[in-house]
């Protein structure tokens, strides 16, 4: 069988011009996607994964796909029913707030290491990160400003130097992505997450520990209530289909 192409799920898939799948690593190309999917809320909380459908339309057989829903899994993003299919996994108010707790504690502490060991170079590198942000944000491209904000976040806390601390935030991230991604749905968050990402930036380049490792734990934990507010609002997430 030759190396298949994925053709769109719907217009989103193709305006961001997700990669082809390929053969060699099919189920780990299959996930990356689908996660995309999960995280950008094309399928949201308590949303029934419908396997045909995906197959059909990836163009693929069900066992890359199953596989691929396996590592899912294993990340909290999906749960498998015996006998009654897989769905996305619900997300609680109560466990938001657990989540950016915790992530907040580590940025923090990740903001105050970097700020004191950070060469010029890597200032640099971090400013060059931040305007492309700025500009995807100007341009109300919502998709691109996120995938650069993450790599904000997590450039800051590699920068850290401590890896233990970066394996720690990077085990929590696959569940704390989509939740983010909720955050900027809100124009006004979006705006205000911009402001708060420029003082964070101006405290490192200072090299002012205190204040960045102050600044960032204020930023997620202000992400993390906008979240928990969204979830209170729209209520449960299905689970009976």
């Amino acid at each position: 069988m030759p190396p298949t192409t994925a053709p769109t799920l719907n217009g989103n898939l193709s305006r961001r011009g997700r990669r082809s799948i390929e053969r060699r690593s099919l189920h780990r190309d299959v996930a990356d996607q689908i996660r995309d999917m999960i995280v950008e809320g094309e399928l949201p909380p308590g949303e029934r994964v419908n396997e045909g459908a995906l197959s059909e339309q990836f163009g693929i057989s069900r066992t890359p796909l199953r596989e691929a829903l396996k590592v899912l899994a294993s990340e909290g993003l999906v749960e498998l029913r015996p006998n009654r299919g897989t769905r996305v996994s619900a997300i609680t108010p109560e466990e938001v707030g657990e989540l950016f707790e915790a992530v907040s504690g580590i940025e923090r502490m990740a903001g105050e290491l970097a700020a004191l060991r950070m060469t010029e170079r890597d200032i640099e590198r971090l400013k060059a990160l931040h305007e492309r942000m700025e500009r995807h944000y100007e341009a109300g491209e919502r998709h691109e400003y996120f995938r650069l904000n993450q790599q904000i976040h997590n450039t800051i806390v590699s920068l850290a130097g401590n890896s233990i601390l970066e394996a720690t935030h990077a085990s929590l991230m696959v569940r704390v992505r989509r939740a983010r991604y909720m955050a900027i749905q809100s124009p006004e968050r979006w705006h205000e997450s911009v402001q708060e990402h420029r003082a964070i930036m101006q405290a490192l380049e200072a090299r002012d520990s205190a204040a960045a490792g102050d600044l960032i734990l204020n930023h997620v934990l202000r992400t993390g209530v906008v979240v928990k507010q969204f979830f209170v609002a729209s209520g449960p997430a299905r689970t009976d289909h």
